[in-house]
Formats: structure tokens, sequence, C-alpha cells
């Protein structure tokens, strides 16, 4: 269903791009909203289709085993949807704040059952009563739910009839109200827990379309995690879990439709 909305969102923008540059090509057409980019402060709301992956660096010895990695992450689709203030700084910048509500579902993997060599303990971890890992244990379905505040500059080209080429950038504030942080419970349990409170960084690129009644505004964002979202797991949890990795940080990107 997901990928079923990313792709109609996909098909929808190139659709409008085709019939936006048929009316592009008539000789005597007129400028529309002409005096849109003069305002001071404007708004809007987009929609967003996302396809979201964890980066992760593995511990050097709880991680892997010779060249394999005992950590997968399997990358997903999803959706999600926003508000748009715009600051127009001069003719060629604007301060954009972009508020959403992102929707995501992750797969990690855990082949760790190799880590049962080091269940006599090591120097920096204390030993540990194996266990067989099944199926259950294995796999982590990591549900979240992204209130995502990106704060972009914009910088766009001069306006050519009723297009405009833009690049952006910016920083994001991101809360994830599903992060499991606060639990007691760990992966013993089968709760995986993560960072509620990150940042990221954004990059941006998309061309406005200017019709009668609104801008509308395909773009493609890629939105990279800062800060390590790893909670560790209990001190008395096997190391089959969160201690077999050292980093782990969410990657997305968007594709996004805007409406001004």
């Amino acid at each position: 269903m997901n990928k079923f909305l990313l792709r109609a969102l996909v098909l929808a923008s190139v659709n409008i791009a085709v019939f936006a540059d048929a009316q592009f090509r008539t000789r005597n057409r007129m400028d529309k909203l002409e005096d849109f980019d003069e305002q001071k402060f404007s708004w809007g709301f987009y929609l967003n289709g996302n396809r979201l992956d964890y980066r992760i660096v593995l511990h050097p010895r709880y991680g892997s085993e010779g060249n394999q990695n005992l950590v997968k992450s399997r990358e997903s689709y999803s959706f999600g949807a926003g508000l748009i203030a715009k600051w127009r700084l001069n003719d060629y910048l604007d301060l954009r704040m972009e508020p959403g509500l992102q929707f995501a579902q992750r797969q990690l993997t855990f082949n760790t059952q190799s880590n049962d060599q080091y269940a006599a303990g090591t120097l920096t971890n204390p030993p540990f009563t194996p266990m067989t890992l099944t199926e259950k244990d294995r796999v982590r379905e990591i549900k979240s739910t992204l209130v995502d505040i990106p704060v972009l500059l914009e910088l766009h080209g001069q306006r050519w009839y009723n297009s405009r080429p833009y690049i952006a950038a910016g920083v994001n504030y991101v809360v994830n109200l599903q992060s499991n942080s606060d639990s007691e419970d760990d992966n013993m349990q089968q709760v995986f827990r993560s960072t509620t409170h990150n940042f990221a960084w954004s990059a941006e690129m998309g061309i406005q379309f200017y019709f009668n009644k609104f801008k509308l505004t395909p773009a493609i964002r890629g939105t990279f995690f800062m800060n390590n979202e790893k909670v560790a797991d209990n001190a008395t949890t096997p190391p089959y879990w969160a201690t077999a990795m050292s980093t782990i940080q969410t990657r997305a990107v968007m594709f996004v439709l805007k409406f001004e």
C-alpha cells in the first residue's frame, strides 16, 4: 500500500509537469500568480512518500564475524504530510519551516547467535548465559511515528514563465513518538528502544510550477540523522541486540508534493 502511494505521487507529479510543459510552449501564454513570490510570508501544505532505512555501524566484536555482518536492516516505504510556512528574505532566498508527521516501519534482523562464543566474558563485557534465538528474538519490526520539524534555506533561480527551479538545505528536529526510550523492558522482552529526541540535516531540490490558483512543487529531499539513536539494552541482557551495534541512524529519501 505504501509503495502504491509513492508511485501514485510520482505519477501525479509527472502528469502535472507534462501538462505544465504544454502550457509553457504556448507563445502568447500569460504568467500565473505574478505577485505570489513578492509576499513576505506565505503558507501551504505538502504530501510525501518516503523510503526509509537505517545506517548501522556494527560493533567490531559482537556485530560481525569474519566478513559477515550479523545485523541487517531492511528498507521500507511509508508516507507523511505537513504544513509549509515561508518567509521571503530577498529575490533569491527564502526561509522555510515545514513541520510534518511521518509514519515508518522498518525491520532489523539479528543473526547474532555466534556471540555465544563470548559467554565467558571479555575485558569490556561481563559473562552471560547463552540462549537460543528464535525467529521472534532475531527479528524486530520497528514502528515509528516521527514529528519532523525541518528549517530550510531555499535558493531559487529566476522564474522562467510559470516555473522556477530551486535547491534547499537545513536542519531538522525530529521527535520519535514510539521510541520506547523510557521503557524498562528491552530486547529480552522484544522491546527495541531508541532515542526520542533527534537531530538531522536535509537537502532538497525541485521545480516550482505556477497555476492560476496555486503553486505546485514536486521535489526530492534527503534527510539524514546526525545523532546515534541507539539506546543500550539493560546490563543483564546478552549482547545479541543493541550491543551488536555501535551506531544506528535513520536515513530517508522523500518524494514531496507541495501546494501553496
